[in-house]
């Protein structure tokens, strides 16, 4: 048995000609993948090829999957989408972060067209969201606030208050009474973090 290797889901381990597809990987084109991140494992059978497979170890990173509801901050905005980086998948936080876009489209479920990010979303406010698309190296997750329950849930004022919700497109500094629009997220309790 050969020590462990990191592995992440995708990557190609080795060709088919050289070892047998184990547990955590697939076979294409003449190639062995992992089909998931973890450490990889060779194991040798008699006379036969090696035994490769991909095993999760207990400290594996969670990853945020489709239809997850993941925390994230707002890191920057444009016209057409929110670039942010996922902190927590539900409540788990996460070891290393994930980078996400909202696009404007995914903001909100009606009046897409009139959607404008810069009344929904500003550098530094904390956003629930769902993944609707996995990113990989290159790209980011795609993620979507267009639920109720979803969008700002953390914003801060030009004063450095942390703002209330007054509507759902609304939040008012305590101190200045000064309104700003957001895409503000209806928290249901069980996403209420402290």
């Amino acid at each position: 048995r050969q020590p462990l290797s990191p592995c992440v889901a995708g990557e190609r381990l080795c060709s088919t000609e050289e070892a047998t597809a184990g547990s955590g990987t697939y076979t294409r084109h003449g190639f062995i993948f992992s089909s998931l991140a973890g450490c990889l494992e060779r194991k040798n059978e008699d006379n036969e090829l090696p035994v490769v497979s991909v095993v999760r170890d207990s400290e594996s990173q969670l990853l945020p999957n489709v239809g997850a509801v993941v925390t994230c901050k707002v890191c920057s905005i444009n016209s057409r989408f929110a670039k942010v980086h996922i902190l927590y998948v539900g409540s788990t936080p996460l070891k290393s972060t994930f980078r996400g876009t909202i696009r404007r489209e995914d903001i909100r479920a009606t009046e897409k067209d009139k959607v404008e990010v810069y009344k929904s979303f500003r550098p530094s406010d904390i956003v629930l969201a769902k993944v609707i698309s996995l990113g990989d190296a290159q790209s980011n997750y795609l993620l979507s606030t267009a639920e109720n329950e979803l969008g700002v849930v953390v914003a801060r004022s030009e004063a450095g208050m942390q703002m209330v919700p007054i509507s759902w497109c609304e939040m008012q500094c305590p101190r200045t009474h000064t309104k700003e629009f957001r895409k503000v997220a209806r928290v249901q309790p069980q996403f209420l973090q402290t």
